[in-house]
């Protein structure tokens, strides 16, 4: 799996907070309602941004598996534990290779966060596989679904958006990723596998006040887009130096479209 460094996981998470469809999130919290403790396993946890935005919705105690390859991302998981009723325990494991030990054990609940994108359909197949198998729920939130609005409109926003799009779909250490399709294609697997769906739009919006957000996604798109679908270097560059110019100007917006689902099995196997 591709690393995201600290940095880059603490500037997102207050968006990715916002962002959060909140009917799905309720849809989660309602689920457990009944339950006295909820065994939940987190993949490709990060730094621990789906536990702090879930488990302040679950009134039952918890215990969270955090999964991810990343060691010092792991440990700072385990120090930002949100509330008392919350227990955690870090799991190191290559998610591609050792996806059924990361599934081991008793769970209530699975949960990733801004991981679908990256994976691919094949090892997406077997994800769902392995969950519709026991019945268990799933928790996907924060998955691109390829869309992007700029403001001001430059004449090369569609092909950035394009060559963005393109990008995504590179091998992320899974294979061939999903991007913009892995919400669909998601929901079509789980729903051949007799779960009932809640989905809703989590899209980051990011205001002409959030300079650095703005700054930070933008470079990353151009570095994406150069040399890719007709784009030289030259002119990802360029349309980086402008869009940066509207940033300074505070006359820059962004929305980036992800869509949130929770999968409930509807028979008990």
């Amino acid at each position: 799996m591709s690393s995201f460094s600290d940095d880059w996981l603490a500037l997102r998470e207050p968006y990715d907070a916002r962002a959060r469809n909140a009917k799905v999130l309720a849809a989660v919290a309602a689920s457990f309602e009944q339950h006295d403790t909820i065994q939940i396993v987190d993949l490709g946890c990060g730094t621990g941004s789906t536990m702090r935005a879930l488990s302040p919705l679950l009134a039952a105690r918890q215990k969270w598996r955090l999964v991810d390859n990343d060691t010092e991302l792991l440990a700072k998981a385990m120090a930002a534990r949100p509330l008392e009723c919350v227990a955690a325990t870090a799991v190191t494991l290559d998610l591609n290779r050792d996806l059924e030990a990361a599934l081991d054990g008793p769970i209530n609940l699975v949960t990733t966060s801004a991981l679908l994108d990256l994976v691919s359909e094949k090892w997406l197949e077997r994800l769902a596989m392995k969950v519709a198998a026991r019945s268990i729920p799933f928790y996907a939130a924060l998955s691109y679904d390829g869309r992007i609005e700029l403001t001001p409109v430059d004449p090369f926003d569609t092909a950035i958006t394009a060559a963005v799009n393109a990008h995504q779909r590179t091998d992320k250490s899974f294979g061939p990723a999903l991007g913009s399709a892995a919400a669909a294609i998601a929901i079509t697997l789980f729903q051949s596998h007799s779960y009932a769906l809640v989905q809703g739009a989590s899209d980051w919006v990011i205001s002409s006040d959030d300079c650095k957000m703005q700054s930070e996604v933008l470079a990353g798109w151009a570095k994406a887009a150069a040399g890719t679908s007709g784009l030289t270097a030259a002119d990802a560059s360029a349309w980086l130096t402008r869009r940066r110019d509207a940033v300074d100007a505070k006359i820059s917006s962004i929305r980036v479209g992800h869509i949130d689902v929770f999968a409930v099995p509807m028979r008990t196997r």
